[in-house]
Order: C-alpha cells, then sequence, then structure tokens
C-alpha cells in the first residue's frame, strides 16, 4: 500500500468522522446559488455524472447538493430484468464481494469478514435465517445513482438503526479495514418475501449527509443506541423494483437471502460494474 493510501487509512481512524459527516451534510443543504451551483458543477465534472439520464437535467435546478446528489432519473433509464425469477440489482454501483454465507460469516476482502449477527445489530436470532444463505454487496461510488430499490417485492418487519463509525467504504478501505460494514453506522431493513426473509442494509460512511426510507423520511442518527421498530401490520408492502430508501453521499448496500434462495450470477464479481434493475442472480425453487 502506497504511503499516500496509508494516510488515507490512518486519517480516518483520527478524524472527528461524525463531525466532518455533520458538517458537509450542512453544507449539502446550502440553498445559496453562488455556492451551490459552482459545487454541483465542479462534482459533475470530476466524477464523470451523466446528467442526460435525470429527470432533471439541468444542474442549477436543484434546490441544494443534496437534491441533486439524490435525483430521480428518467423514466425507462434503468429497465427491470423482466424475468420472473431474476433477483435484482438494488442500486448502480459495483460489486464489492457477493457470494455465499459461510457459517454465519460475509467476505469483505482478502484477510477480512464480520458475521451476519454483528450486521443486524447482535441479535443471533436475528441473523439466523442468513447463516448460510447468500450476500451481495454493492458499493456507490460518488458518480452513481443513489436510490435503492428492492431487489424482489417485500412486506417490511423490522428496522434495525445500528450505531457506528463512519469509514469511507471505498475498495481501499473495504480492503483495509477489518469489519468495515458491521462497524460502521447503518440501518438494516428485514421483510418477508416470496424468497423468505430478506436483509436490505443502508451502511453509513465518511461524509454521508444521512440516509432516509420511502416509508420513515430520514434516518436520524440515536446517539449509542441501538434502535428498532417493529411493522407488524404489514402496512409497508413494496414492489420489485420500486424504490425503497436512498443515500445522501455515497455508500455500500448489503443484502441477505436465506439458505438455497439465490443463485447469483457468475459474471458478477467484485469491482464489476452493475446498474439498479439488471439481474444479480436468479431464485431458487421460486
Amino acid at each position: 500500500m502506497s504511503i499516500k493510501d496509508q494516510l488515507f487509512i490512518y486519517g480516518q481512524y483520527l478524524a472527528p468522522q461524525a463531525l466532518v459527516s455533520s458538517l458537509f451534510g450542512r453544507l449539502a443543504h446550502c440553498r445559496v446559488a453562488g455556492l451551490k451551483n459552482p459545487a454541483i458543477a465542479r462534482f459533475i465534472r470530476q466524477y464523470g455524472v451523466d446528467m442526460s439520464e435525470a429527470l432533471e437535467p439541468d444542474p442549477t435546478a436543484y434546490e441544494h447538493f443534496n437534491a441533486f446528489f439524490t435525483r430521480a432519473l428518467k423514466p425507462g433509464a434503468r429497465p427491470l430484468d423482466p424475468a420472473p425469477d431474476a433477483v435484482l440489482c438494488p442500486a448502480d454501483g459495483a460489486i464489492s464481494q457477493l457470494g455465499p454465507i459461510r457459517a454465519g460469516r460475509i467476505f469483505q476482502a482478502k484477510g477480512h469478514d464480520f458475521s451476519a449477527d454483528e450486521l443486524l445489530g447482535g441479535d443471533a436470532r436475528r441473523a439466523d435465517p442468513y447463516r448460510d444463505g447468500g450476500f451481495a454487496t454493492i458499493y456507490l461510488s460518488p458518480r452513481d445513482y443513489h436510490r435503492v430499490h428492492m431487489p424482489v417485492a417485500g412486506t417490511l418487519r423490522e428496522t434495525v438503526y445500528i450505531p457506528g463509525r463512519l469509514f469511507s467504504v471505498n475498495p481501499l478501505t473495504a480492503r483495509t479495514v477489518p469489519r468495515l460494514f458491521a462497524r460502521n453506522e447503518r440501518l438494516a431493513c428485514l421483510f418477508d418475501t416470496e424468497l423468505g426473509p430478506m436483509a436490505v442494509v443502508l451502511v453509513g460512511a465518511m461524509i454521508v449527509g444521512a440516509m432516509e426510507t420511502v416509508w420513515g423520511g430520514q434516518v436520524d442518527p440515536h446517539g449509542s443506541r441501538i434502535v428498532t421498530t417493529r411493522y407488524d401490520d404489514g402496512a409497508v408492502r413494496l414492489d420489485k423494483g420500486a424504490e425503497m430508501g436512498r443515500f445522501k453521499l455515497g455508500s455500500t448496500v448489503v443484502l441477505l437471502f436465506g439458505a438455497g434462495r439465490v443463485n447469483w450470477n457468475d459474471a458478477l464479481g467484485p469491482l464489476v460494474g452493475v446498474r439498479m434493475g439488471q439481474a444479480l442472480g436468479r431464485a431458487v425453487n421460486l
């Protein structure tokens, strides 16, 4: 690892992560045209954002940076795989890892893994359905579309807010920081689906202003407390491909399914680019 990369990693351990993220979150809501428009224009140039697919292609029309960052796409910009057994990619980005969960442990990178228990807040009962199942981790880079959609149709049963650190989640950090996705702040959304239990975990990161869900709005930090919310009435039912949440600045989504439920696409692997709506894999015995 280069000296530059080492400084980047060590700096994250030393940085006041919550304070830095809070400051960036406030700046991202600035509505002063003389500040937000140049910031958006520079971001588009630096990361090569394709505004032609945005529902609102004029960068100056967004009220603040976060509105631009969570922009909607034109209808049809992300067609959904039409196969009934397709398990859809929930977001634009790149595969970090995907594969089997082995004895409750999820592979992060060479030399690093973490448990489904700790990812979901430390409750073994909550993690048991995924013990020998499958997982997919998708990294959203700054240039990507940052809304998260349903891989399959599901009924929300529980959300678990888990406080934590706010390390960057880029590939370098994933290779370097042990148990990265089980250390960062995150929101685990647990659904009942025709494939059995499914977890969609929204993982926060450095300078992520906030996470949102379509049923609850912005997810506010709860200090050091794990906060569990039950949805026993079945009121939150989302169709396959429907939006379920979004990130205000980039991050990662971790999907979990039970044993024998999904066969992942063999063509997909670390750093392979993906788009929301394409098939990550195929349902088994649907």
